[in-house]
Order: C-alpha cells, then structure tokens, then sequence
C-alpha cells in the first residue's frame, strides 16, 4: 500500500489483517519505487494513492510499469474528474477508488482483480503455445468482429484490436456477447469487475474511453453511448465504407 495518510493506512491495515493478507507500506513515491525495484516479483497487488511525497503516483504507476506489465495497481485518490481516470489507466492501473471510500469496498476490488489476475495468467499460459485461431476457438463472430477468450483477442474487420488489458478485454466480451442489448454503468460495475454497485460509474466511464480509442485504430465505433441508460455493442455498420 502506497499512502501518505497515516490514517488511511492504519485504518486498512485492521481489514487487511482480517483477510490475513501480508501488507508492506510505502508513504512517498521514492519509497515506494524503491521498494518495488528491490523485489518486482514479489507483489501480488499494488494500491497507490495519486498525491504523494517525493514523486507523485502518476510518476510511481509509470516506473512500475516499465518494470511489470503484469502487476495489478488499484490507484486511490481525492481527484474524481474523468480526465485523471483515463490518464491514471493510461499509465497501466487496473482501476480507480476515489477518496473518500469504503474500506470493504476496496477490499472487494482488491479480491475481484485478483480473481481476474488469476484468470488472466491461466489464459495466457494455455494460450501460449496456439500461434494461430481456429472459427470455433471464437467466443463471439459476427460478419465484422471476432473475440477470443483463449487467446485473449478480439479482431474487427479483420484487424486486432491492440494493446486490450485484462480489463478493457472483459469489458468488450460482456458487450459483444448481447449485441445491441443495452447495459447500465451499475450492471458493467457487477459483471466486468465482480464487485456490487458502490456508487462510482466514473470507472467505467474511464474504462469504455479508453477502449474506444483502441477501437478506432482498426475500424469504425461499435461501442455506443445509450444517454440516460448506458453502453452498447453494435457493429452492424461495422463493414460500411
């Protein structure tokens, strides 16, 4: 837990204990990248506040990723405008808890993006020797789009979409495997990330911004905005020029 707040840290640690979680704090940038760098493979996760000592987190996410590609970083911090979110999953964090919160709804973050960790490097393991897709290796195929949950890769018009994290990978197979069926912010929060509604949509505000600038690198937008309700899988103009 990388935290300047003293009380904060305090505070997590009683839950931490309670889940008998083995806990190492850092309370400024520089401890933390250092810490980090002395034992890389050593973190199974990484919560980092965004105002710190030192460096900031923005500063400790980037040297952490040039490090681990893999490690999961949950960013905390009082900053709650959209722009901060998309620069903090720019930077390779796996989700966003705004302060002030809940000390069980982080730990159910914690525990979801663990599972999803875990998942993620059996897929990857078993996929790591099928250099080429057969057609019914697709989880889902249209006339325009093609995803892959065993080798983790979604194509649109015949392009891979690149560069999807575990997360962005997720969110777009929950869209696509019920196209046109409109999901709300609370329904993506439960199914995509596996924890319950605790009241912060932004997250996957931050998240469907960055997927579709991935999107559009390959082809046209085919996840859509329902104002008022949610988000959308539609490709059925995918194809037209």
């Amino acid at each position: 837990m990388i935290e300047d707040n003293t009380s904060v840290s305090e505070m997590m640690g009683m839950f931490f204990q309670k889940e008998q979680w083995e806990v190492e704090y850092a309370y400024d940038g520089n401890e933390a990248t250092d810490k980090f760098k002395a034992d890389p493979e050593g973190w199974d996760m990484i919560t980092l506040d965004l105002n710190l000592p030192g460096k900031d987190g923005m500063q400790v996410a980037k040297e952490i990723r040039e490090i681990s590609k893999t490690v999961p970083i949950i960013m905390l911090t009082a900053r709650d405008s959209e722009s901060d979110q998309v620069l903090g999953l720019d930077l390779g964090a796996d989700d966003y808890v705004t302060k002030p919160f809940s000390p069980i709804t982080l730990i159910a973050r914690i525990k979801a993006i663990h599972r999803r960790a875990d998942l993620s490097a059996t897929t990857d393991s078993d996929a790591q020797n099928r250099p080429t897709i057969d057609q019914g290796e697709f989880d889902v195929m249209t006339d325009y789009f093609k995803l892959s949950s065993k080798t983790r890769e979604a194509f649109l018009n015949g392009k891979e979409i690149p560069g999807l994290t575990p997360k962005e990978f997720d969110l777009l197979k929950t869209l696509a495997k019920k196209p046109r069926q409109v999901f709300s912010r609370e329904q993506l929060l439960e199914l995509v990330w596996d924890y319950e509604y605790y009241g912060d949509e932004r997250t996957v505000d931050a998240h469907i911004k960055k997927l579709r600038q991935k999107i559009e690198k390959v082809g046209p937008q085919v996840i859509q905005t329902v104002w008022g309700v949610g988000y959308k899988f539609d490709d059925s103009e995918a194809g037209i020029e």
